[in-house]
């Protein structure tokens, strides 16, 4: 169901009535900070052993955080501005300043009825899966900015106990400054309808979801390049069975069609899927299916177990999908999300478990996704298969994060679209790849106040079609200590080596040693 221009532009009228009702008043939580950070590297701009350029690098870093969680709004948000200066204003590819942020609104507009999802983000991305990928800030090599928007308003309803229905309307943007990948707009439209409480035994579900996606390509040439316009539909019709109490038989037919350019092969056809619900417990949920689509076999895994000290999740997907999508609805484990679990037992307000979250991730230097694949530039249609895993565990003074992943991309649609992209390198590179992966995070409570950890990150991006492989690995040692209510320092060690460049089998090594101070008001 379209929402017309007009219907969108009212929008964050409501929202605007809504933050100043006094209901929306309570529950804010602004915090401004300031980050204060020196670096030393030995290899300031990620080049090769013979190009390696040492500098220290002074950097300020001030922003804001906004969070508020209540019954009709919800809000996360959090933007920064880095600012750096160099010792060694000779070492290539080094950039001045970054913006960062991101936000996420959950809105009730009326309700029962309609209701509005938003989120933004900003931020450095990796052009290419064969090239450095550190905590490296500063430099600019194999790094773009993207910007991403998102809102999304549907609507809700509820016949009685017969069936739920939701309509949601959705328009996204994504943007880049890499000459061939450019800027894109896609709309979305998706309808609904699930059984209600009164199908017990016997569940059904009718869905529908259709995109139509506009890209740019800007910078190439005098004259921006419009890339071939695409679409995606779906469609399904599905049924749940409970066996038992606490097991359910599903299945599911329906029809996958989409537009994009390819060189003859199939981009349309039936689709059925097999599977079962399993919830032997309130901590332990497994969710499984299989069957196939229009480009062969498929499945999918949705698995959690949760103890009073851990959290496990093990996912499977198999999806046609693109670039842009990833970055809009990223599918990482979100950290945030894990933790949350964790801590509901110990903490269960909302407001403050948020808080002690993001404490946390902070101190024990985590990474704000789990099990992450990196994902390249790239205007093509593909198939992607992820394996990802994830466990938390919490002790008396110690807390272990592992997170593994194993993804293989495989391109739909034709070269073509990546030509002004890749330029002069080589044209099979995005045709077909595999990655792999492992982190682990382990910190330790030395006092109530200091706190040390260790992360290790490995990873191995395989090019199918052109081997070509890159390896990347990261080691980081710190140690955290809150010198007040809103003043904590850290000194880190980092080690990073991997590959340098497409051209050649260049490596790159860094070795960084990082002191900050952050004070928040």
């Amino acid at each position: 169901m379209p929402i017309s221009g007009p219907a969108l532009r009212l929008l964050p009228l409501a929202l605007a009535a809504m933050l100043l009702s006094a209901e929306c008043h309570a529950q804010w939580r602004i915090s401004p900070r300031v980050d204060l950070r020196e670096t030393y590297s030995d290899n300031v701009g990620l080049q090769n052993s013979a190009d390696a350029r040492s500098s220290f690098v002074s950097e300020a870093d001030p922003g804001i955080s906004i969070t508020k969680v209540g019954p009709r709004l919800k809000v996360s948000a959090d933007a920064g501005w880095r600012l750096y200066s160099y010792s060694n204003n000779d070492a290539p590819n080094l950039r001045n300043s970054e913006r960062h942020y991101s936000g996420a609104v959950q809105a009730t507009v009326v309700d029962q009825l309609l209701f509005v999802d938003a989120n933004a983000t900003g931020s450095r991305q990796a052009v290419s899966a064969f090239g450095p990928v550190s905590n490296n800030t500063f430099s600019n090599t194999n790094r773009t900015d993207v910007s991403t928007w998102r809102i999304s308003p549907y609507l809700r309803h509820r016949f009685g106990s017969t069936a739920d229905m939701s309509l949601r309307y959705m328009r996204d943007s994504v943007d880049s400054g890499v000459g061939g990948y450019g800027s894109s707009r896609a709309s979305t439209r998706s309808a609904d309808l699930n059984s209600g409480t009164a199908f017990d035994t016997l569940g059904w579900n009718l869905s529908y979801y259709h995109q139509d996606l506009s890209e740019r390509l800007d910078n190439v040439g005098t004259v921006p390049t419009l890339a071939n316009d695409s679409m995606s539909e779906n469609t399904s019709a599905g049924l749940r069975w409970r066996l038992i109490r606490r097991l359910a038989l599903t299945a599911s037919v329906g029809y996958d069609k989409y537009e994009y350019p390819t060189l003859g092969e199939a981009t349309s056809g039936r689709s059925w899927l097999g599977g079962f619900i399993w919830t032997p417990s309130t901590r332990t949920s497994v969710q499984a299916s299989f069957g196939r689509r229009y480009f062969g076999k498929t499945g999918s895994l949705v698995s959690s177990y949760r103890t009073q000290r851990s959290i496990w999740n093990l996912n499977y997907s198999d999806a046609v999908t693109t670039t842009r999508s990833q970055f809009v609805l990223p599918s990482a484990i979100d950290t945030a999300a894990m933790l949350d679990s964790l801590f509901a037992a110990s903490i269960p307000d909302a407001v403050q478990r948020q808080q002690a979250v993001q404490a946390y991730i902070a101190a024990a230097g985590l990474p704000p996704t789990l099990a992450n694949s990196i994902n390249y530039l790239s205007n093509r249609y593909i198939r992607i298969q992820r394996l990802q895993g994830a466990a938390i565990f919490r002790g008396p003074r110690s807390n272990l994060t592992f997170s593994v992943f194993n993804e293989k991309r495989l391109a739909l649609s034709s070269q073509e679209s990546d030509s002004a992209l890749l330029l002069g390198q080589l044209a099979s590179l995005n045709d077909d790849t595999s990655q792999r992966g492992a982190t682990a995070n382990l910190d330790y409570q030395l006092s109530p106040r200091s706190n040390a950890y260790g992360a290790l990150s490995l990873s191995r991006v395989h090019s199918l079609s052109a081997d070509f492989s890159s390896n990347n690995s990261e080691m980081r040692l710190g140690l955290n200590h809150r010198f007040a209510k809103r003043m904590q320092g850290s000194v880190e060690l980092r080690h990073t080596r991997g590959r340098q460049n497409l051209v050649n089998s260049d490596t790159y090594r860094e070795n960084a040693l990082v002191a900050t101070l952050s004070v928040v008001y």
